[in-house]
C-alpha cells in the first residue's frame, strides 16, 4: 500500500497489512460493538466513496454530530481520505450555536447521531449551505438519509494523495468565553502528536486498552482515544453518555483499561465516589490529566490509591494536544512539569520580554502540531499564531528545577496589595481541607474598591455555617500565607463549568460579594 501524506494513510491503511483483526474501538455500552483496524479502512474507504456519489466535493466541510461510538472514527477517516474536511462538534451545545458553526463553517453535509438530531435539527433548518443530513442510528426523518442508506451498494476508493501541511480537520474552540471559533489543523499535525506526547510521554504500546472520559470531540479527546491509541495499534474504549464517576468506575472494572485519560474535576469525584464503594481491581499502568491544572492534593490521594501517578499536562485545541507535562519517571504534584520532547516554551511579560526564574509571565508554546490559524478570524490568529509562537493565555512561573506552575488563566489573574495572585493556588488549599470537594476563587472589591479574593465552595459532606466559612479562611492562611486568603466565601451546590469540565470563572465574577 503507498504511502502518502494523508493522515489517514498512516493512522488507517498501513494496519491491514500489519494487524488487520485486532480490535481498534469497542463500545463500552449498548451493544458492545467493536471496530477492527481492518474493517476500520473497508468503512472508512466506503464512506470517502460515498461522499463523492453524493456530490460533496473535496476541502468541503462536513459537520459531525456524532456521538463517541464507532461511526465517529468511520466518517473522521473517511471524509479525511476523501480530502473533505470533517468537523467534529460539541454534542452539549444549544441549537443557536449550533447554527453559527453551520454558517461559519458552510459545512454542506452534516452527520449526527439519531439521538442528538432533536437538538440540532432548527439549527440545520435555518442554514442555506447544509445540503445533506445523515442520520446515524434509528430511522432517519423527513429531509434527511440513513447512514446505511448513504453508504449502500458503495465500493470503497483509496485515499486522495495530498500535502502534509493540507488543512485536514477542524475542531471548535470550547467557547467558555464566546462564541466557538474554528480551529484549522493539518494532516502533519496529528502525526505530530503522536510522535511526541503519545510515543515520549504517554508511552502507548499496541497491548494498550485506553479509556478517555473526555470524548473525541475534544482535541484532549481526539488524542487520547483516536490518534495516538492508533499511531501503535492499541485498543479504544468507547462511551457514548457522561461519564459520572458511578459510571466510570463501572467502565474501569468492566473494561479494564491498562491507561485512564480524565480531567481533574472528574479524578476529584471519583476519588469522592471512591469513599463509599469498593475500588475495582484493574490493571492500570498510566493516568493522565488536562484541561485544568490538577490539585496536587487530587494528585497525592490518586497516586496512594492507585498507586499508579497521574501524569498532569497542559494542551490546547490550537495545539492539538499536550505540550508541557510531567512523565512517568519524573512527577511533581503541583507543577504541570516540563516541556514535551519536540515543543519549545517561553515565559513573556507584557512587553514580550522573557521573565525572570520564579517571576509570573504568559506562556508561549512552540511545536509542529500547531493549527494553521482560526477560520475567519483574522484578527484573532494574528494575535494567537505569532510566527512560530502560540500563545497560550496561561499564566506560569518556572522554578529553580526548571518545572512549570500553574498561576491562571491570563484573564483570570489579579493582584492583591500590589502582588499578583494565582487563583488556582488558593483553590488548591482550599480543595485540600477534608470538607471541600470544589472550590473557585475570583477577583473581588471590597468597599474601598480594591481587589480581594472570593472563593466559592462545593462541600464534599458536612453543612454550609459561619463557623466553617472563617475556618476555611483560617486553613488558607495557614497553608499558603496569610495574604492570599478569600474575604468571602460563598458555598454553592456546583459551579458553573465548561462541557470539558474547566471551571467558567468569568461567570462568578459577575457576582457582587455579600
Amino acid at each position: 500500500m503507498t504511502a502518502s501524506a494523508n493522515a489517514a494513510s498512516y493512522f488507517v491503511d498501513r494496519h491491514v497489512d500489519i494487524r488487520p483483526n485486532k480490535i481498534a474501538f469497542r463500545e463500552a455500552a449498548g451493544k458492545k460493538r467493536q471496530l477492527s483496524y481492518g474493517q476500520l479502512a473497508q468503512d472508512s474507504g466506503v464512506l470517502a466513496s460515498s461522499l463523492g456519489r453524493a456530490g460533496i466535493r473535496r476541502e468541503a466541510r462536513a459537520a459531525m454530530l456524532v456521538l463517541d461510538q464507532i461511526e465517529f472514527p468511520q466518517i473522521f477517516w473517511g471524509t479525511i481520505k476523501a480530502g473533505v474536511v470533517p468537523v467534529p462538534m460539541n454534542t452539549l451545545l444549544a441549537p443557536p450555536v449550533y447554527e453559527a458553526i453551520f454558517r461559519d463553517s458552510r459545512a454542506t453535509v452534516l452527520f449526527v447521531s439519531a439521538e442528538l438530531w432533536s437538538s440540532v435539527e432548527p439549527a440545520a433548518k435555518a442554514v442555506p449551505d447544509l445540503e445533506k443530513v445523515v442520520v446515524i442510528g434509528g430511522d432517519a426523518p423527513d429531509g434527511t438519509v440513513s447512514l446505511e442508506d448513504f453508504i449502500a451498494d458503495a465500493e470503497p476508493m483509496p485515499l486522495v494523495d495530498c500535502s502534509e501541511d493540507e488543512v485536514a480537520f477542524w475542531l471548535y474552540s470550547s467557547g467558555s468565553t464566546g462564541l466557538p471559533k474554528g480551529v484549522r489543523h493539518v494532516h502533519g499535525a496529528l502525526g505530530a502528536t503522536a510522535e511526541t506526547y503519545g510515543d515520549q510521554v504517554l508511552q502507548l504500546v499496541e497491548d494498550d486498552v485506553v479509556y478517555s472520559v473526555a470524548k473525541l470531540f475534544f482535541a484532549y479527546g481526539l488524542g487520547n482515544a483516536l490518534s495516538m491509541p492508533m499511531a501503535v495499534g492499541a485498543t479504544s474504549v468507547l462511551y457514548n453518555a457522561r461519564p459520572t464517576p458511578e459510571v466510570v468506575l463501572d467502565i474501569l472494572e468492566s473494561e479494564k483499561p491498562t491507561v485512564f485519560c480524565g480531567v481533574p474535576t472528574l479524578y476529584a469525584a471519583t476519588l469522592a465516589q471512591l469513599e463509599m464503594v469498593e475500588k475495582p481491581n484493574i490493571p492500570l499502568r498510566r493516568c493522565i490529566s488536562a484541561g485544568e491544572a490538577l490539585p496536587e492534593d487530587i494528585g497525592r490521594r490518586w497516586s496512594a490509591l492507585w498507586g499508579v501517578d497521574i501524569l498532569d499536562g497542559v494542551g490546547s485545541t490550537e495545539m492539538l494536544h499536550i505540550f508541557l507535562s510531567n512523565r512517568a519517571d519524573d512527577v511533581v504534584y503541583g507543577t504541570s512539569g516540563i516541556a514535551v520532547p519536540g515543543y519549545d516554551l517561553r515565559l513573556v511579560d507584557e512587553a514580550e520580554n522573557e521573565v525572570a526564574q520564579g517571576e509570573i509571565g504568559e506562556l508561549l508554546v512552540r511545536g509542529a502540531s500547531a493549527a494553521d490559524g482560526y477560520w475567519n478570524q483574522r484578527e484573532k490568529s494574528r494575535a494567537t499564531f505569532q510566527g512560530e509562537w502560540t500563545r497560550t493565555g496561561d499564566k506560569y512561573e518556572r522554578n529553580a528545577q526548571g518545572r512549570y506552575i500553574y498561576c491562571g488563566r491570563t484573564d483570570d489573574m489579579f493582584k492583591v496589595s500590589g502582588i499578583w495572585l494565582s487563583p488556582f493556588e488558593v483553590e488548591q488549599a482550599l480543595i485540600s481541607h477534608p470538607l471541600v470537594l470544589e472550590s473557585a476563587v475570583v477577583s473581588a472589591r471590597d468597599g474601598e474598591g480594591l481587589e480581594k479574593p472570593k472563593a466559592y465552595i462545593v462541600l464534599k459532606e458536612g453543612a454550609p455555617s459561619d463557623e466553617l466559612a472563617a475556618e476555611l479562611k483560617e486553613f488558607v492562611k495557614e497553608e499558603i500565607g496569610k495574604w492570599k486568603y478569600p474575604r468571602w466565601i460563598e458555598f454553592v451546590e456546583d459551579l458553573p463549568k465548561t462541557s470539558t469540565g474547566k471551571i467558567q470563572r468569568f461567570k462568578l465574577r459577575d457576582k457582587v460579594p455579600e
